[in-house]
């Protein structure tokens, strides 16, 4: 029998996210539905398997509003001041607040950032030691969306690096470090009410400026939605970007073949970086959704008010979708993977996220052409976290290698 037999038990060690694949694939083969808990002890309906996954994405019966769980979801404990976000909203609300945001993430408006990207990126990339060891995450995969993002909401300079500590302390809450996931939350609301009021008074022409605008403008933005939009903005912008790009970076690492493709055709960078949110998605997981009413999933009966996870990772390698699903593959044309989401849902801030990783991975592979890991893949460090998959350092070289 599989050593990953059924049930799934879904789990914040860092050792398994170092390689879940097996134990996701093994779920997918066993059952279309899994009935398990989340590390934090709540029940949910886990469902692997791709066709499922894409249906649920769009089905009307799923809500996201944590009002809806039968058994009080708990997740993240957050104040209604940074709780009252897109992912925790149904359509009229969810509509309304979507088309306040949207302007901003246009593909005109992330066209027009292309250059300041690379600019970024550059910078960041020219103050990278060519003597030594490196870790890419703390010198280019976390400061530049941090940056970006930071820009496009007008965060002052000396609030990022707090910004990163606290966002980190509420999503690997299992790890240790000088602050609490309580006290990470208490400062995030101090941080973002502070920029909010300083927009008022000082509006700059970022995203948040005008945000203030609209809410003082009329009824279309309470305070708490102003709030928590900002936060929204702030974490999604940040998250999945840091590790889209570590991760992106470590699986060419691994795969040399294609890392060679790649080098020898630039041109390919887009579609790597779509093939590595299939293959090594930062999101193993799309957000929870909770069953309005009595229906079926993959043949498993969820009640009115369930819990259901929709296991990306899973669906990602589902060979009833993708040719040769286990192979990472950087010319992959028919690409359709759920990494971004589906439906009304779908990131609003995916072609940012896309734009960022395609980037920063191209230039380091063009600065770096002798770049390999400092480290045996075994003794990387994977964040403790069931929710977000991405490494806590990615220690390369630079300098050719020294073997003869």
């Amino acid at each position: 029998m599989d050593m990953w037999s059924a049930p799934p038990r879904l789990t914040n060690d860092g050792a398994f996210m170092a390689d879940p694949v097996p134990a996701y694939s093994a779920w997918r083969r066993e059952a279309a539905v899994h009935r398990t808990t989340t590390p934090d002890g709540s029940p949910v309906w886990l469902v692997t398997r791709y066709g499922d996954v894409r249906s649920a994405l769009t089905d009307s019966r799923l809500s996201l509003a944590k009002s809806v769980s039968r058994v009080g979801y708990r997740g993240f404990a957050l104040p209604p001041a940074l709780d009252a976000n897109l992912l925790n909203m149904d359509p009229p609300d969810h509509t309304r607040l979507r088309r306040l945001v949207s302007k901003a993430f246009t593909a005109r408006k992330i066209e027009s950032m292309r250059q300041q990207v690379q600019h970024v990126t550059d910078q960041l990339l020219d103050a990278v030691p060519t003597d030594g060891p490196v870790d890419l995450i703390a010198a280019l995969a976390a400061p530049l969306p941090m940056i970006i993002i930071g820009d496009l909401l007008g965060v002052p300079d000396r609030d990022r690096e707090n910004f990163r500590s606290w966002a980190n302390a509420l999503l690997v809450p299992n790890q240790a470090g000088p602050v609490t996931p309580a006290r990470a939350v208490d400062h995030l609301q101090d941080l973002l009410s502070t920029l909010i009021a300083t927009h008022r008074t000082s509006p700059d022409g970022t995203l948040l400026s005008d945000l203030v605008r609209v809410r003082d403008a009329g009824d279309e933005l309470s305070e708490d939605e102003l709030t928590s939009l900002a936060f929204l903005i702030l974490l999604a912008g940040y998250e999945t970007t840091v590790h889209l790009i570590g991760n992106g970076i470590v699986t060419l690492l691994q795969h040399p073949r294609e890392l060679d493709r790649l080098r020898r055709d630039p041109s390919l960078v887009p579609l790597a970086v779509e093939e590595v949110m299939r293959f090594a998605a930062p999101n193993p997981y799309a957000i929870r959704r909770f069953a309005r009413q009595d229906f079926a999933i993959g043949g498993a009966q969820i009640r009115a008010g369930d819990t259901v996870l929709l296991l990306l990772a899973a669906a990602h390698r589902d060979p009833d979708r993708f040719t040769n699903p286990d192979e990472l593959d950087i010319t992959r044309i028919d690409n359709g993977h759920l990494g971004f989401g589906h439906g009304i849902h779908y990131c609003l801030g995916a072609p940012l996220a896309r734009l960022q990783a395609q980037t920063a991975i191209g230039s380091v592979l063009t600065r770096f052409p002798h770049l390999r890991l400092a480290v045996a893949v075994d003794e990387l460090q994977w964040r403790a976290s069931f929710r977000s998959r991405g490494l806590l350092a990615l220690a390369v070289t630079t300098t050719p290698s020294r073997t003869p």
